[in-house]
């Protein structure tokens, strides 16, 4: 049976075209050996772990948001400064430390960054359960965004080196079902906890939780050979050159393309729009629609998880169908979502009750994800093996740069502005600022199908025999 290269795991001292076979074909069985490896029960394993990180990730993210109100009482904030915390201050530090972390990644074992990150980010979200003023729960909160920059750039590398580029997409799909059921959790949770205790403990606990997901993702998940399930390209550039991935050469592969340029501004813009949502929803469905944290816990939680899941899992599915035969769905599918989304939205925020307002509020909440997935499996497939975790850290960075250090910020900035004036609607009015963002979304999205039309820049750039790309 070993003659037949499956019976037994290939090992570093197999010789190509020993035993009497042509030369090539036990590398070719090596590769398929390893890719049916990758793509097995185990690669489920990963993702799923990975996922359950991710999952814990955005919670901790998101649970300021979603206890908005206790904390604004106790604390005293304005909603500009809750937009700050939710924004600006977070972003900051998790944008701009994500792409050092890539680099890092790109060069060290992934794994042990994940666990490490992971294990930063609970405690300080532990912290934010012990902050006494606003200063203490803004360092507590830029902690948070400390540790997550280490998060999602080296889980997109991960995952790419597990599953094939046929099923990557799906794989990323089910991925990128974190946030939401993450959010999900958080408002169900969070708000239950709140609501029979206290705030404070919401923190505590699902910080807790953090550091076990730390020591998990640490003690099962095997760091990846990178490349381990692409296809290989006859014209790959020699592994010195492959070995020159910098983030400087990773942004100017986004300059100079621009799919690239378009897929994370146009990320960015919906971004904008999700996370200023988001961010007040919670705050807003309860001072304005008299909501209670208890119908939070129950009706808000259950949009969330059935609406962003479904709209993040089957924008996947249909990038994975259609991607191929029309590439230009990777900007039609998520622009065509975003006009859709429009007119709901209005009728999120200007409805009287609020069981009308989350009727509202679920089409724009499934199809206002539909960009998530097409942007990330656009980029990670546009992109050598290499350059694929500081690839998804520049996509991160410009897109919540963007998304989440601004929306929030920019909602939040004029809700105060309109205060003084409508003291008794004054986030209602101030969503509405969110419609022109839409369309901007919108704009992009469009742009990128068009281009993507012209079949170019929708698979990695060719590279000749001297190294340099076309």
């Amino acid at each position: 049976m070993d003659s037949h290269g499956a019976a037994q795991r290939p090992t570093e001292g197999d010789v190509p075209g020993a035993g009497g076979m042509p030369p090539g074909k036990p590398d070719e069985s090596s590769r398929r050996t390893v890719h049916a490896a990758r793509s097995g029960a185990y690669a489920w394993i990963v993702l799923a772990l990975l996922w359950l990180v991710y999952v814990l990730n955005f919670l901790d993210r998101q649970l300021l948001s979603i206890l908005a109100k206790p904390i604004q009482d106790e604390l005293g904030l304005s909603d500009g400064q809750l937009g700050r915390l939710s924004g600006l201050y977070f972003a900051l530090f998790y944008c701009i430390l994500g792409v050092p972390v890539a680099w890092l990644a790109d060069r060290t074992n992934r794994v042990r960054i994940l666990a490490a990150a992971c294990a930063l980010w609970s405690a300080a979200t532990v912290a934010c359960g012990m902050a006494r003023n606003y200063g203490q729960l803004a360092i507590a909160r830029m902690s948070v965004g400390v540790g997550e920059a280490g998060g999602v750039p080296p889980s997109y590398s991960i995952i790419s080196d597990y599953f094939p580029a046929s099923r990557r997409g799906t794989a990323l799909g089910l991925f990128n079902l974190g946030p939401p059921i993450g959010q999900a959790l958080g408002v169900a949770f969070g708000a239950k906890i709140a609501a029979a205790y206290d705030w404070r403990l919401a923190f505590v606990v699902l910080g807790l939780a953090g550091l076990v997901a730390a020591a998990a993702v640490w003690g099962v998940i095997r760091e990846p050979r990178r490349g381990a399930t692409d296809a290989p390209v006859a014209t790959e550039a020699p592994p010195a050159a492959q070995a020159r991935v910098s983030f400087w050469s990773t942004l100017w592969t986004f300059a100079r393309r621009p799919t690239l340029t378009l897929v994370a501004l146009a990320a960015g813009a919906t971004q904008f729009v999700t996370y200023g949502t988001m961010a007040f929803t919670t705050l807003f469905l309860m001072r304005e629609k008299s909501m209670t944290l208890d119908q939070i816990a129950v009706w808000y939680a259950l949009l969330i998880a059935i609406c962003v899941s479904g709209g993040i899992f089957l924008s996947g599915r249909l990038i994975d169908r259609f991607a191929r035969r029309t590439p230009r769905v990777y900007g039609y599918l998520p622009g065509t979502a975003l006009a859709v989304s429009v007119p709901f939205f209005i009728g999120f925020v200007q409805a009287p009750t609020w069981p009308v307002a989350l009727a509202f509020l679920a089409v724009p909440t499934f199809l206002g994800h539909f960009y998530l997935t097409p942007a990330v499996t656009l980029v990670q497939n546009s992109v050598s093996a290499r350059e694929r975790t500081l690839a998804g850290a520049v996509l991160l960075l410009v897109m919540n740069l963007i998304g989440l250090g601004l929306g929030p910020t920019w909602l939040g900035a004029v809700s105060d502005w309109l205060r003084p004036a409508h003291p008794t609607n004054a986030l209602q009015l101030a969503f509405y600022s969110l419609i022109p963002f839409y369309l901007l979304a919108i704009a992009l999205h469009l742009a990128l199908g068009r281009r993507l039309g012209r079949g170019r820049e929708l698979l990695p750039d060719p590279v000749r025999p001297g190294g340099t790309a076309r």
